[in-house]
């Protein structure tokens, strides 16, 4: 379980930007497998970075896997092997105790994990402009629980 210490180094990059900045040049130290790829390769900062590590921690969360985790060879990091997994289904690669076949409501849960997990991967996109900013993060995440609960009351 992560501490909130630990939380706090995944994001908050963004705090390192001084008001009006966009974008920061820096030699900050940041956890390995969640820092966006401008920040790891040429220590640029932005708030787009603190939404890539979101995305990372969303793949974790619903898949119980961790970005440093060993993944297959080709599969260079947790979000590449979530890209390539995820056409096979959410069911394949959601963790199994978040998604039971026997649940009454299996179908729409895997529909609301595919969901969160194609917005996980919009928000690690490799380039910071193709991200989306947290707002519109916030709106999807309550657009996919409002269809969870209109599914749950139609079944």
């Amino acid at each position: 379980m992560k501490t909130w210490l630990h939380m706090w180094e995944i994001f908050g990059i963004a705090k390192l930007l001084g008001e009006g900045d966009l974008m920061k040049h820096t030699m900050t130290l940041a956890t390995i497998g969640y820092m966006a790829p401008e920040f790891g390769s040429a220590g640029i900062v932005s708030v787009k970075c603190d939404v890539y590590s979101y995305g990372i921690v969303l793949i974790e969360t619903f898949t119980k896997k961790k970005p440093t985790d060993n993944f297959v060879a080709e599969e260079r990091t947790i979000r590449h092997w979530m890209e390539s997994s995820l056409p096979k289904g959410a069911i394949e690669i959601a963790d199994v105790d978040l998604l039971k076949r026997e649940d009454e409501y299996f179908i729409v849960k895997a529909n609301c994990i595919s969901s969160i997990m194609e917005l996980a991967l919009n928000c690690s996109t490799e380039l910071p402009e193709e991200r989306k900013n947290m707002k519109d993060v916030v709106v999807e995440l309550k657009k996919i629980k409002q269809r969870l609960l209109n599914n749950i009351k139609h079944v």
